[in-house]
């Protein structure tokens, strides 16, 4: 496994206990409004298809911890997470470790096994996004089992990025990402995106309304 990170774990201290599910607000309105922001102590799975504001709503919640002073880890299964634009969001890469797993699924959970033991941090995100479903279909449920149980009673948020769901039942809150438009300058072939509107939906628990949020090209 090839990792690559901006801070040292050691020394990050244990999980903090925590009696109740508190939640992390994002700053996002509507979102925080249905579901009070995300849950600490709890899973989080962020689904949709590619450029559907997955990523715009990650850097979001790395900004928000990042900006309480918290530590983030971000396990990238595939390589993708670009930490430039991360830091252009608002996230603090002085305070993130990051894991790259060069498409390893297997390691991808490994890591993010280790991490959440080892605790200290207030976001493990695990991101599947461009990891195949055969791969994380093979991935056994007792895993979710362990990572839920994991969490529980910490002030850590496990948020899962990937193009559908997989924690399924072990998952507190769920929300599905859908583009609705994009503005571009130039011409094709050319062409430049410069910002983009998405739709956020919480389909566990379920509300009927989507939640509209925007996103600026870094």
């Amino acid at each position: 496994m090839q990792t690559s990170s901006v801070l040292s774990i050691e020394g990050l201290g244990w999980r903090k206990e925590s009696q109740h599910a508190e939640a992390l607000p994002l700053g996002i309105r509507g979102f925080d409004a249905f579901a009070g922001g995300c849950p600490r102590g709890r899973i989080t799975e962020i689904v949709g298809n590619v450029s559907t504001g997955r990523t715009s709503l990650l850097h979001r919640l790395l900004a928000q911890a990042g900006s309480k002073g918290e530590y983030c880890a971000v396990v990238d299964a595939s390589n993708s997470f670009d930490p430039e634009s991360a830091a252009m969001a608002g996230a603090r890469l002085d305070t993130l470790v990051w894991v790259r797993c060069s498409g390893n699924a297997e390691h991808a959970f490994q890591s993010a096994d280790m991490l959440i033991h080892s605790g200290g941090f207030g976001v493990v995100a695990l991101d599947l996004c461009d990891v195949s479903a055969q791969a994380t279909q093979r991935i056994p449920l007792s895993y979710w089992h362990r990572f839920r149980r994991a969490v529980e009673g910490s002030s850590t948020m496990l948020v899962v990025l990937g193009r559908e769901a997989n924690a399924k039942s072990c998952a507190s809150l769920l929300v599905e990402t859908r583009r609705t438009e994009g503005g571009f300058t130039g011409s094709f072939p050319a062409k430049l995106l410069q910002g983009a509107e998405f739709e956020v939906t919480a389909r566990k628990p379920y509300r009927p309304m989507p939640v509209r949020m925007s996103a600026a090209a870094y």
